[in-house]
């Protein structure tokens, strides 16, 4: 007779037999199922109203092989960092024009044109017309130069180490073990070290002040894209609002400095500038200052932005960023359609040239990538993460060896070599944050 499953009791009674005649198992009653009594408390189910504590110990909690991950491990910071090798340690940059400064809009003021002057300010009429067969050399048309310098970067070492006996993965592979552990293992290891190393990359600038967090080794990491993206300003915002100690001009260099300069520090006797990011953070960071987030404040950065050169690739920020943004362009979607409009985003309306509107992925056509471990700078008790607009042409990961993975041990055949009857695998990948163009790196922080 053909028989179906149609209960979980059904499906019991085909897996591990009918217990009702299992005679084995039959006491004053019978056991219900394996499901009964499953949290660990006392039963009833031998004999009317009995109590049969120990009728635990005719089944087991099966847990399964698959170990699954409870855990968000994304990687969004280090996986919008372009990757190229490390092929120098350094680079040269032009720091200044021959004329006209090194401010984003030319230079113009009253300063005459001669050799050997500082024509940061040049004379609006003294900055390269000449008269007809002028004479080299002459009053108006002497040699000039731009003014270089050097930055250089060390290559950063992350490893990540974890061990297992040869016992453990032996009884791994029976009863209600997992199997293979070194498989199961190294892969959570795997995306651990690929998350740490993102982690690194939006570390809160003020972490670097060791004098007041401790952090005194924090420079083995790879360099924080809080601490590339700042400014002079900034630093000092930080330090009258109490977030960081040390004085403007006297910061530790684990704090200021960065490839080789501390420009940023200006009390140092050095003129801060190409060095200096563009931040838009307001009066400060004090616990009152903090402002909401507006379309004005997102597009004035990106107008700054373009305005020093820099043309932003990617929005880096976290959840509740995007959504505040999502929530900004939903509240003025019904303006969008008294104007010009074309589909854009999965249907989604928005005016023509600029594919913003209600819940898109991207703000201006820059991409808007999310990171749970996004700085939140300030002081505000309802401050939004912060928001990191990114010139990934003038920014990347320089990659001196990519991450490898080492093992050894008693497997192996060399338990002489770890000194122990186990195993020991390892991730390590080498490399830094570089960038060649502080001013066209944004950030916009202290909002809500």
């Amino acid at each position: 007779m053909t028989k179906y499953i149609n209960t979980l009791k059904d499906l019991e009674a085909a897996t591990y037999g009918n217990f009702g005649n299992n005679d084995v198992l039959k006491a004053s009653g019978m056991v219900g199922g394996l499901h009964t009594g499953h949290d660990g408390t006392a039963t009833t189910v031998l004999g009317g109203s009995a109590t049969a504590a120990n009728v635990g110990n005719l089944y087991n909690v099966i847990y399964g092989q698959k170990v699954w991950s409870m855990l968000n491990q994304e990687i969004n910071p280090l996986s919008i960092l372009p990757k190229r090798p490390y092929t120098s340690s350094g680079w040269r940059v032009m720091i200044n024009r021959p004329a006209g400064g090194s401010d984003p809009a030319f230079g113009i003021g009253n300063t005459a044109y001669s050799a050997g002057a500082s024509l940061n300010t040049p004379k609006a009429d003294q900055i390269g017309g000449v008269d007809e067969n002028h004479g080299l050399g002459d009053a108006g048309l002497q040699a000039l130069a731009p003014e270089y310098t050097t930055l250089y970067m060390s290559p950063k070492t992350v490893a990540h180490m974890f061990d297992y006996s040869e016992l453990a993965a032996e009884m791994a592979k029976i009863d209600d073990g997992i199997g293979d552990i070194r498989a199961i293992i190294r892969e959570d290891m795997g995306k651990f070290h690929a998350e740490v190393q993102s982690v690194m990359l939006v570390m809160p600038l003020q972490n670097y002040d060791h004098a007041s967090t401790a952090f005194n080794n924090i420079e083995r990491n790879y360099t924080s894209l809080n601490k590339v993206v700042t400014s002079t300003t900034e630093m000092q915002a930080l330090k009258t609002a109490s977030l960081v100690a040390g004085t403007i001009g006297s910061f530790s260099d684990q704090f200021a400095k960065i490839y080789g300069n501390d420009d940023r520090d200006t009390g140092a006797g050095v003129t801060a500038g190409y060095m200096d990011s563009t931040i838009n953070l307001g009066a400060g960071y004090g616990s009152s200052q903090v402002r909401g987030l507006t379309t004005t404040l997102l597009n004035t950065l990106i107008q700054d932005l373009r305005t020093a050169g820099g043309t932003p690739k990617v929005i880096l920020t976290g959840y509740d960023s995007v959504q505040t943004i999502a929530d900004l362009l939903q509240s003025q979607e019904r303006f969008l359609e008294r104007k010009e409009i074309i589909p854009t985003h999965a249907g989604v309306k928005g005016v023509k040239g600029q594919e913003v509107g209600f819940r898109v992925a991207t703000y201006f056509d820059i991409p808007l990538i999310p990171c749970k471990d996004m700085a939140k700078t300030g002081q505000g008790a309802t401050k939004i993460s912060d928001l990191l607009f990114l010139d990934t042409d003038h920014l990347w990961m320089a990659v001196m060896k990519p991450t490898q993975y080492f093992e050894d041990g008693i497997n192996h055949g060399n338990p002489f070599g770890l000194g122990t009857l186990g195993n020991r695998g390892m991730f390590r990948t080498m490399g830094e944050v570089g960038c060649t163009f502080f001013k066209g790196q944004g950030k916009l922080t202290n909002v809500q």
